[in-house]
């Protein structure tokens, strides 16, 4: 039976937790060597929330030893496709009546609104559905006729081994739950490090797999900070490592995985462009354009922060984008009204203030906003923020700011809309508007980017994600995500099938 536990302010989150103190590690819940502890803060009223517990560099190899276990000499790994996706259904079981402590606590925990939550948690319970279908149609075999022909060619996807799933803080759920369910389904073992600023929701993962009976070592939780986290990476017992993370985290992940030749995932930073063209609509384009940039206050990597807009409709879009941010609500997550919640972290509005700065040093034009609004004294909230007058070789057109700030540049033709839109170190998203849907695919396949869409900005987490040039190497979702926990073995067999 779920207890509330003392880590818990009473008020703050109802979210309950049996272990919040230990590790969970070999299918057993464990304290941490050292006694660390994590505190949780709120992002709207800055109060801590909760605490669990931090694992040390010792804890992690404990981690990898008890996954390289469970991987080497368990059962999991030889079970058939279909079996782990029993698993996977008891998972989704375990997990689909705690949604509304999901939610709760990624409101609690980052300030994401009450009125989006359950659309996002929901997204990452739609992901783990997915895979537990996929077991029946991906091609863990392949057959096929040699080219000599004879006998029989084979071609099978293997779990690629132990996997290290680190996950940052702006959508903890749906990430982590999309790393473990293509890794489980491979016949991966997993190792979960969450975000210290997030942990919550990989606890109330690991409890449902303990509750799903995934055989001891499948599964581990080890919540930890950088330095354990480095750690965690540099251990020869890990075969893939998965980061969704910044790209300077990625940078280090690559170096350290190249060192021995591991293999990786790297989901990284953005800063991604919206062309909008003559013909687009412009009234629509400011609204999405808004609504995009405010949504989880900017802390998207896949957001669109770029606006390269036709030169004869620059000013039309700008004053349209200036009146959907005057009018945007913001205020406690918790208010139905409101539309715009606090950043994440203390240092993540330091870090944006920082960028708005360094915006008007540089020479552009602070059209709207900047500021942190006056009627809310507690909570880390920053205004929606609008530029113009934005030259490429601006910081605050090339580096990811990760909050609700928006700069806009004009172009004269279609060919210096995607210059402008490929002249940055990043390749995330992208996203064309115009009526015109020739022009937008003809756009579309111009842009450097792993995702584009048409008017609108819309993700599908079963297709492939993942960037191009310093937005990471490798894709998530859809059987992508699936291949990527895999390597791909021939098997050429000599003489007749059997009967």
């Amino acid at each position: 039976m779920n207890m509330m536990t003392d880590t818990v302010a009473p008020g703050q989150s109802p979210v309950r937790l049996r272990h919040p103190h230990s590790l969970y590690i070999g299918g057993q819940w464990i304290d941490a060597q050292k006694g660390g502890r994590i505190e949780v803060v709120s992002a709207h009223s800055e109060a801590v929330i909760a605490t669990v517990a931090e694992a040390s560099e010792a804890d992690m190899d404990r981690a990898v030893d008890a996954a390289r276990a469970a991987f080497d000499e368990g059962p999991w790994p030889r079970l058939s496709p279909e079996e782990r996706a029993g698993y996977l259904r008891k998972l989704h079981a375990a997990l689909e009546p705690r949604v509304p402590e999901l939610v709760r606590a990624w409101i609690d925990q980052i300030g994401a609104l009450a009125t989006v939550a359950p659309f996002v948690i929901g997204g990452g319970m739609h992901t783990l559905q997915f895979y537990i279908d996929l077991a029946d149609r991906y091609p863990f075999v392949k057959e096929q006729a040699p080219a000599d022909g004879r006998g029989e060619a084979m071609i099978v996807r293997e779990p690629v081994g132990v996997a290290v799933a680190i996950v940052p803080w702006n959508n903890p759920f749906g990430i982590m739950i999309s790393k473990v369910s293509g890794a489980l389904l491979a016949g991966c073992t997993v190792i979960m490090k969450p975000a210290p600023e997030t942990p919550l929701e990989a606890y109330v993962i690991a409890e449902a797999a303990e509750e799903a009976g995934l055989p001891p070592g499948v599964l581990n939780l080890v919540p930890g900070h950088r330095e354990a986290a480095d750690h965690l990476v540099r251990n020869r017992g890990v075969d893939k490592v998965s980061l969704t993370g910044s790209t300077v985290a990625g940078k280090r992940v690559a170096q350290v995985c190249g060192g021995r030749l591991a293999r990786y995932t790297l989901e990284l930073g953005g800063k991604s462009a919206a062309i909008v063209c003559g013909d687009a609509d412009i009234a629509d384009a400011a609204r999405v354009l808004t609504q995009t940039i405010i949504m989880s206050a900017g802390q998207v990597c896949a957001t669109l922060a770029r606006v390269v807009v036709a030169a004869e409709r620059h000013d039309a879009l700008v004053e349209a984008i200036r009146a959907e941010m005057a009018a945007v609500r913001i205020g406690d997550p918790f208010d139905p009204a409101s539309q715009l919640g606090p950043l994440a972290l203390e240092r993540q509005r330091t870090r944006v203030e920082d960028y708005i700065g360094i915006g008007q040093a540089e020479g552009a034009t602070l059209a709207f906003g900047g500021g942190r609004p006056g009627h809310l004294p507690r909570g880390w909230y920053v205004e929606p923020t609008l530029f113009t007058h934005v030259a490429c070789d601006m910081r605050i057109a090339r580096e990811e700011i990760f909050g609700p700030v928006l700069t806009v540049q004009s172009f004269a033709d279609e060919d210096e809309a995607v210059r402008i839109a490929n002249d940055s170190p990043f390749g995330l998203f992208g996203a064309v508007f115009t009526a015109d849907r020739d022009r937008a695919y003809r756009i579309a396949r111009g842009m450097r980017t792993g995702t584009i869409s048409h008017n609108l900005f819309r993700f599908d987490p079963l297709l492939p994600f993942g960037g191009f040039k310093e937005s990471g190497i490798g894709r998530e979702g859809g059987e992508e995500g699936l291949s990527a926990y895999t390597e791909i073995k021939s098997i050429l067999l000599d003489g007749p099938q059997s009967p």
